[in-house]
């Protein structure tokens, strides 16, 4: 199960797509995630426990949050050692002034896009995909 390490056909077979809801980070002075809490992703840091989770929910634990985000997933298993892959998408999103904080799980990579930028995000990587299938190796 080590997925897909060729550049080329990551971005020729993706197909993407966006998590309902708006997520935003938070981070946590200690370790313990209260009870019924459901991050999308936690990450212990030696400052705090860093959390992705929907906006709602730390609301509703008096959390305060950064960087309201769509969640876009990029359906395809990439292997966690694939060179340049997020290295291209973070780029070309650049290039349209948009910031990107992308989470690699074991068996996809998601992006999280400022609330409202999405779409854009969206089109750039329909082009990547574009780009990939009618010329390939000059994505």
């Amino acid at each position: 199960m080590s997925g897909e390490t060729d550049l080329e056909a990551l971005f020729r077979t993706l197909k993407i797509s966006v998590a309902d809801g708006i997520y935003v980070f938070t981070t946590l002075e200690h370790r313990k995630i209260p009870e019924g809490l459901e991050p999308k992703m936690v990450f212990q840091e030696t400052e705090g426990t860093t959390l992705i989770l929907l906006r709602e929910e730390a609301e509703e634990h008096h959390f305060t949050y950064e960087f309201p985000s769509k969640m876009i997933t990029l359906n395809v298993h990439s292997s966690l050692e694939a060179v340049g892959f997020m290295a291209r998408i973070s780029t070309a999103l650049s290039v349209e002034g948009m910031g990107v904080n992308p989470v690699a799980g074991f068996f996809h990579d998601h992006l999280f896009v400022p609330l409202g930028r999405e779409t854009d995000a969206l089109r750039v990587l329909e082009e990547l995909k574009e780009t990939a299938l009618n010329h390939p190796g000059a994505s």
